[in-house]
């Protein structure tokens, strides 16, 4: 039995699969909120009779909420990929997983190491693809998804017209431009990082520029502003050679995953031609997520959430996750000021943490001055977050929204239409209740941070990743 405290609900397996369900609402939504929010993240932590081990190595799950008219309607439903068939069929791995090796006989790893075979159970978050959205994580493959009936309906090749093994999940849209941008990743005696843009209609990429390493950095996102793509090139990533080793030893990446003998260096890009504008370094960190950049005289200023060590990777293993006293990483929200002569970035705390999801009002500040980050942060005793904060970047004052005995999910802002200001919306988020065994997506107003509404689902869904907003006031992306 758990209790409303047990945060390990959220790192327990759901099966159930719910059609579209109108659900009763507490409160009410704006009247003005008509779209999907369709999220993403683990609903599976076993693959037939083994257990994974790490968070990111769980089976996805798509959840949709379509609201119209202040009414809110919810499925869900396990992605269909070839790793989910897999394990519902043979009982067990297909493919190397973060933190859990393939089921498979030594000759089969091997091809795949070989072939350049990887996951392709999308679990991070979302993605358009022209008038698709489809399930996505760092993966060749991305899985088309129909939002209404959330059937897997395709299979996608986002590397198709790069020379990249992979893309990341983390993809920037640019409204004005109608285009993508993301960093196509490829591994060999040398690792390669492509940016490159893809047209808003899903048409075929044009690669800017590649980015060459020695050694293997993990690069989990990056920023955009106005003239420059921002890369941050963490100070940790991969033993190349382990790696290689663990088709025979199963050895996985985060066996593999290791400090680098390099500092944290953000290279500032032309976004334009791709074109090298210079290269900023800062001590060792470890960023998953930006919250934004912006230019400002001969500088870019980078805001987003830091780690020290390497324990933002292996500290997320399954075991440490459902501990009675789980040893977390500890993120703050950190902004980094990048001389564009190059030299050393100077870095300021914004906020303590520990903190992570950093979102902003994408369509109207992304790549520009803002004002507004907002976090969900962890008040210690959890492995979960406790709170939806909102940090105030030029006054430095912070407000929080949290209830006892439930755990938020990524805020997701959705701006209001015709907004008065950069924080005139609200914000969605999707919060686990143990002690009522279901989870609420639950509306904020984004300036207050006062609860609106929420809508009461009819089963608990596990923490959730990424997810994203369609809508007519925000038809682009709403979270970075």
């Amino acid at each position: 039995m758990t209790t409303p405290a047990d945060y390990r609900a959220g790192f327990r397996t759901q099966r159930e699969e719910v059609d579209d369900t109108r659900l009763p609402v507490d409160g009410s939504f704006p009247d003005w909120l008509t779209g999907d929010l369709v999220g993403n993240g683990p609903g599976q932590f076993e693959a037939g009779d083994t257990s994974l081990r790490h968070w990111f190595d769980s089976l996805a799950m798509i959840r949709r909420f379509r609201i119209d008219d202040g009414d809110v309607t919810y499925a869900n439903r396990l992605v269909r990929s070839r790793d989910y068939e897999y394990a519902e069929r043979e009982g067990g791995v297909r493919t190397p997983f973060p933190g859990t090796p393939p089921d498979r006989p030594v000759w089969t790893r091997l091809r795949q190491v070989l072939d350049g075979t990887f996951p392709d159970n999308p679990v991070i978050g979302v993605q358009r693809l022209g008038d698709e959205v489809a399930a996505v994580t760092e993966s060749p493959t991305a899985l088309t998804i129909d939002l209404d009936t959330l059937d897997t309906t395709g299979r996608t090749d986002l590397t198709a017209g790069l020379d990249s093994d992979l893309t990341l999940a983390h993809v920037h849209y640019d409204r004005d431009e109608d285009a993508f941008y993301n960093l196509g990743v490829s591994y060999g005696r040398e690792t390669v990082y492509t940016l490159f843009r893809r047209p808003g209609d899903g048409g075929a990429p044009t690669s800017l520029t590649r980015l060459r390493f020695e050694e293997a950095p993990y690069i989990h996102s990056f920023a955009l502003t106005e003239r420059y793509a921002v890369v941050t090139v963490n100070a940790f990533g991969l033993d190349t050679a382990r790696l290689l080793r663990g088709a025979v030893t199963k050895e996985t990446f985060l066996d593999a995953f290791r400090a680098l003998d390099a500092p944290l260096r953000f290279v500032v890009l032309d976004r334009e031609t791709g074109a090298h504008e210079t290269t900023v370094t800062a001590p060792p960190a470890f960023v998953y997520h930006h919250a934004n950049a912006y230019e400002r005289d001969r500088e870019v200023v980078v805001d987003l959430v830091a780690f020290e060590d390497e324990r933002a990777v292996s500290g997320l293993g399954l075991s440490n996750l459902r501990s009675d006293d789980p040893d977390l990483p500890r993120g703050g929200l950190y902004r980094y000021t990048l001389p564009l002569t190059g030299g050393d970035a100077e870095r300021e705390r914004l906020h303590r943490g520990p903190v992570e999801f950093p979102t902003i009002n994408y369509r109207d500040v992304n790549g520009e001055p803002h004002r507004y980050v907002y976090l969900a942060e962890t008040d210690g005793g959890s492995s979960l977050p406790t709170d939806v904060t909102k940090v105030d970047v030029e006054s430095r004052t912070v407000r929080r929204w949290g209830e006892t005995g439930a755990y938020p999910g990524e805020p997701l802002f959705v701006s209001a239409p015709d907004p008065a200001g950069e924080d005139d919306g609200v914000l969605l988020s999707v919060v686990l209740k143990p002690g009522a065994n279901r989870s609420d997506l639950v509306c904020l107003d984004a300036e207050t941070l006062r609860e609106c509404g929420r809508a009461r689902l009819p089963h608990r869904l596990p923490y959730g990743f990424h997810g994203q907003f369609y809508g007519p006031s925000s038809p682009g992306r709403s979270m970075n």
